[in-house]
């Protein structure tokens, strides 16, 4: 498989010369740990929490686990093992050498708890998510784009993006294995990502017992995608998933309402008008 280049790696670089611990995290299927491989090379030791065997050490003996993966080291999935982050604390606290660990971690709102409770000051923390537009043509845009008079004139210049394109891409979506050179099924790959995101995140992410509950809530968000919502949209049911931190990225929580001059008048930043209002992912929008 071919490595396609990431905008985030030169952030990434810059941000672990500061930073003793790097956290990536994001959904499943984004490219973390082939992204974190890459940028090691042959000069880092790993180990992946999805292996039983190395998960149950971490878990029983997280300084026998250290013991045997000496930094610097990459740890995959370190959410399965929030034993090892008191230890890694400890790590860091005796030597504050930067880049020691590189961690991964998919369930954002459990895995973000137990850092911000054992590696505070001592973390940082970066987001992958899957390929964006100039990623997916190989040409990753390293600036914060501006919209200045030559790069508005560059644009110009492009080919228009045909309707039936449009839909293509977005159709297709933006995980790394639907953009490789001998791409996945797309039907088979979308059902299989749903399962595995039930079975593996949303059970301890939110006690859902109920499958058939959950995939109604996720057809539901597919219909609302990019638009705003609140609570009040969704059965109660679906409240438990949404009340936690960024439903295991199925959707963003929108900044608090802004007060204005009048007191009684409220209203957030993006337009919605109620108080607690959701942005849903493009990405549900193949669940439906």
């Amino acid at each position: 498989m071919v490595y396609q280049k990431r905008t985030l790696e030169r952030f990434f670089q810059q941000a672990s010369l500061q930073f003793p611990v790097m956290l990536l995290t994001g959904p499943r299927q984004t490219g973390k740990t082939t992204f974190l491989k890459h940028l090691a090379g042959n000069d880092r030791a790993y180990a992946t929490l999805d292996d039983p065997m190395l998960r149950a050490l971490a878990r029983e003996d997280p300084a026998l686990f250290l013991q045997r993966f000496t930094t610097p080291v990459l740890i995959d999935e370190i959410q399965y093992a929030p034993q090892l982050l008191a230890h890694i604390k400890m790590a860091v606290d005796s030597e504050k050498e930067p880049g020691r660990f590189w961690l991964t971690g998919s369930q954002q709102f459990h895995l973000m708890k137990g850092v911000t409770e054992s590696l505070a000051g001592r973390v940082g923390v970066l987001n992958l998510l899957g390929f964006s537009e100039r990623e997916i043509r190989n040409d990753p845009f390293r600036e914060p784009f501006l919209p200045t008079p030559e790069l508005l004139e560059q644009r110009r210049n492009n080919p228009p993006l045909l309707l039936p394109e449009l839909y293509r891409k977005i159709w297709t979506g933006s995980f790394p294995a639907l953009h490789q050179e001998i791409p996945a099924d797309h039907d088979l790959f979308y059902s299989s990502y749903v399962q595995t995101y039930l079975q593996r995140d949303v059970r301890d992410l939110a006690n859902v017992g109920d499958e058939s509950a959950f995939l109604r809530f996720l057809k539901s968000c597919a219909a609302r995608t990019g638009r705003c919502s609140t609570f009040k949209t969704f059965a109660e049911t679906a409240t438990s998933i949404m009340r936690q931190e960024n439903g295991g990225y199925q959707f963003s929580k929108t900044p608090e309402s802004s007060t204005f001059s009048n007191p009684g008048t409220r209203m957030s930043t993006n337009g919605c008008s109620k108080h607690r209002s959701f942005t849903f992912s493009t990405r549900d929008s193949r669940h439906g």
